[in-house]
């Protein structure tokens, strides 16, 4: 059976390490990939932010169909915090991993906006592959991802949530 793949997809760089490691896997297993975008809405969501949503995810569905693999992309407006979106998403859709892309943080930043990486590899009901993207101290940074959400594995910036599911 065919696996399905979320990748949480805001166009960062981080996003785009983590596309790229999903369809890196996508094109080893066969596996369907859905890339996803969230948006909490209303008015404060502005018309370019929205058109600048649109043509990321349009990218990147381009980029797995020119790789053969295949996908949706979604863009979700319903009211959720990016992280409760992809996390109720996964649930709803059936998906098998979800892969992200995290940059460092400094605890301000974490205490201000939170951590969506951490909300979805605490709530997800799936195995969750984080790939660190950006930061000198990636290492140090996936190690405090594994202490702060119980452990698991971690291989060369790329933090899995169940290591036995890949």
């Amino acid at each position: 059976m065919q696996k399905k793949y979320l990748v949480a997809y805001n166009g960062s760089e981080a996003a785009k390490a983590a596309l790229e490691l999903a369809k890196h896997q996508a094109q080893l297993r066969g596996s369907h990939i859905d890339v996803v975008t969230s948006m909490e809405g209303g008015p404060k969501e502005k018309p370019e932010v929205i058109s600048e949503t649109n043509f990321y995810l349009e990218e990147a569905g381009k980029d797995l169909e020119a790789a053969g693999i295949s996908n949706e992309t979604y863009q979700l407006v319903r009211g959720l915090s990016p992280g409760e979106d992809i996390v109720k998403f996964a649930a709803d859709n059936a998906v098998d991993f979800i892969f992200v892309g995290i940059e460092k943080k400094s605890r301000t930043q974490k205490l201000l906006l939170g951590s969506t990486a951490q909300f979805i590899i605490l709530k997800a009901g799936c195995p969750v592959v984080t790939v660190a993207f950006g930061a000198a101290s990636n290492e140090l940074l996936m190690q405090d991802i594994a202490s702060a959400t119980g452990g698991a594995a971690y291989y060369n910036d790329v933090f899995v949530s169940e290591p036995t599911a890949l």
